[in-house]
């Protein structure tokens, strides 16, 4: 086979893997379903509802439909690690899209998705490294986002913390503002968070409580800094799972300095002696400007929570 035949094959190959990652695959949503043992022996299971990176625009039917009929899973919580716009206009479409989540408690973290509008960005300079802001970006109502989110009843964990009880499990919840954009302020967190268990007075003595760290971006110092605090369950986002991946290798970027192997799923966090399980969603959605997935389905997350076994 001559040069010119094997160059025409090649390109031939990735016109069609790029039509396959632009037209099909970025569609094909997908549920993935794990197990984490991090309850006490006897607790209920509680089966959250991880929904992260929608990057929701309002012309997106199909996203829309598909998260709606999740709330048929009847999950005990939401977990929402940001990203939901995609585009200026996509306030209503976000408000139908979780209006059947309604009722179900729930607790978010902002992307950086959530305060600008994407923009295009050359995708050869994620291979040099973390994105970069852009210079020119429209900036988005996040006062109307935050506004949807507490009609729904879910509590707004940026830079603070929160509780909840949920099948007989309380939980205390803290996370920080998107990290990609520098907005987390790990001491307010842990500030937020210890305040909580000094004045929280309806635990009662020797009942279990579960900690749970939630952020955007997987960046090592926050997954630190939350295992640090005693986080034994971890959310984050942000990475779109690699989103152009390479079959038997795996994600080429991560857009945060998260090891490659960790880019997607659930893992276990480690810092000195202490350890947290790790879910990072390969999220729902792409920029509108690059509308491509490939090796990598876009994805919601069921975890039961279960009890640890005793080892």
């Amino acid at each position: 086979m001559s040069v010119k035949s094997v160059l025409g094959l090649g390109a031939a190959a990735g016109l069609g893997a790029f039509a396959w990652g632009a037209l099909v695959e970025r569609k094909l949503f997908t549920l993935r379903r794990v197990s984490v043992p991090v309850l006490a022996p006897g607790a209920d299971p509680i089966r959250v509802l991880h929904l992260s990176d929608l990057h929701l625009a309002p012309f997106q039917h199909r996203k829309q439909r598909w998260v709606r009929a999740l709330a048929r899973l009847t999950p005990d919580l939401i977990v929402d690690t940001g990203d939901n716009l995609g585009h200026i206009d996509a306030y209503d479409a976000l408000a139908s899209t979780l209006e059947p989540f309604r009722g179900i408690p729930g607790v978010f973290v902002n992307g950086s998705n959530d305060y600008w509008a994407p923009s295009f960005k050359n995708p050869l300079r994620y291979f040099m490294g973390p994105s970069k802001s852009p210079e020119k970006v429209q900036r988005l109502d996040i006062d109307r986002e935050h506004a949807l989110f507490a009609s729904l009843g879910w509590a707004d964990l940026d830079n603070s913390a929160s509780t909840l009880t949920v099948n007989g499990t309380r939980i205390e919840f803290f996370g920080v503002d998107d990290p990609h954009r520098g907005y987390d302020k790990l001491e307010a967190a842990s500030a937020s968070l210890e305040g909580l268990r000094e004045s929280d007075d309806d635990a009662p003595t020797g009942s279990f409580t579960l900690t749970v760290g939630v952020a955007h971006a997987p960046y090592q110092r926050i997954l630190n800094s939350f295992v640090t605090n005693g986080a034994q369950l971890v959310f984050a986002g942000h990475t779109h799972g690699g989103q152009v991946c390479v079959p038997g290798f795996g994600a080429l970027v991560t857009n945060c300095d998260i090891p490659r192997r960790q880019v997607k799923g659930l893992s276990v966090w480690r810092r000195g002696a202490r350890s947290a399980f790790l879910n990072v969603s390969a999220g729902l959605g792409t920029s509108i400007f690059a509308p491509v997935r490939f090796a990598c389905l876009p994805e919601a997350t069921l975890l039961t929570l279960v009890p640890a076994t005793d080892s």
